[in-house]
């Protein structure tokens, strides 16, 4: 299978060879494929923030490889390619501390510019970012300091849009939003996903929330891959990942639960519509 961005093990160590030496990654081996939705969830410490990373070059291999396309983003010459950096977008948690331009239009027009792209298509990229994260035209003369949180957060992201990415890594992107404001913003990953195809990585503690949107999700726990599959065959593992620190849904605990005291149900439920299947399975397809 030919993946968009793949790693052959990738080992990372933080302060090598000091008192302070710690493997933040440890021989990790995974596939990415082109147009899916990845959810990567672990808890503080897992390795899930070193390792998207090193997808687009901001830190370099202790040893393995990053493969974009099948090849190497390092040279022989330790360099990164530059083209990595556009291709592979990265948006921070609490991406709106990096706000900078006076105005919205600029800061989300400074990656298509570094991109060396003609004007006319810089304004059309911002508008078209505009757009998918829901920030209204004539917002764009506006400084995004004016902005509520929400709002900066979505001028943030739309800077990435706006170099339209192959690869669009969002780190905690829902990180200290209500529930209304989370909403938002998967709904934005998803259109821009819709429309364009891209490849999406979405690094979250809420497996919950992760779970609604991802095709397939990535477990990491102490520096190593746990668990891979859709969020169905994860879930299925449920015993394991609470073990191991993390959280399930409601609807699996409930589910879990339902197994332990004997009912013949599959625990790796974890929306609502595949609860009331069950039930309904349950009672031979009669009306709950």
């Amino acid at each position: 299978m030919s993946y968009i961005l793949e790693t052959r093990d990738l080992t990372y160590v933080y302060g090598a060879g000091t008192p302070f030496e710690r493997t933040a990654l440890d021989h990790v081996n995974i596939g990415i494929e082109r147009g899916e939705i990845l959810g990567v969830i672990g808890h503080t410490g897992s390795g899930k923030s070193t390792l998207i990373q090193h997808f687009n070059g901001l830190l370099k291999p202790t040893s393995g490889q990053v493969l974009l396309d099948g090849k190497p983003i390092w040279n022989e010459k330790g360099k990164c390619a530059r083209e990595t950096r556009f291709r592979v977008g990265l948006v921070f948690q609490y991406p709106e501390y990096q706000l900078f331009e006076e105005t919205i239009a600029k800061d989300i027009a400074f990656g298509p510019r570094n991109m060396g792209l003609p004007e006319e298509e810089t304004a059309a990229r911002v508008q078209h970012a505009m757009a998918v994260v829901g920030l209204a035209p004539e917002l764009a003369e506006k400084s995004p300091f004016a902005l509520s949180g929400g709002q900066k957060r979505r001028v943030a992201i739309a800077g990435v849009l706006a170099m339209r990415p192959d690869v669009l890594v969002l780190d905690e992107p829902t990180a200290g939003l209500d529930p209304c404001g989370r909403d938002e913003i998967l709904g934005y990953v998803r259109e821009y996903h819709r429309q364009t195809g891209a490849t999406v990585l979405l690094v979250m503690h809420s497996m919950e929330d992760v779970a609604r949107v991802a095709d397939r999700m990535l477990v990491m726990n102490h520096a190593q891959v746990m668990l891979t599959g859709t969020p169905r065959e994860v879930f299925a593992h449920a015993a394991e990942i609470t073990a191991a620190g993390l959280d399930v849904p409601e609807i699996t605990k409930v589910f879990m639960e339902l197994r332990r005291r004997g009912v013949p149900v599959d625990p790796s439920v974890y929306t609502v519509p595949q609860a009331l299947d069950a039930i309904r399975a349950l009672k031979g397809g009669k009306p709950c």
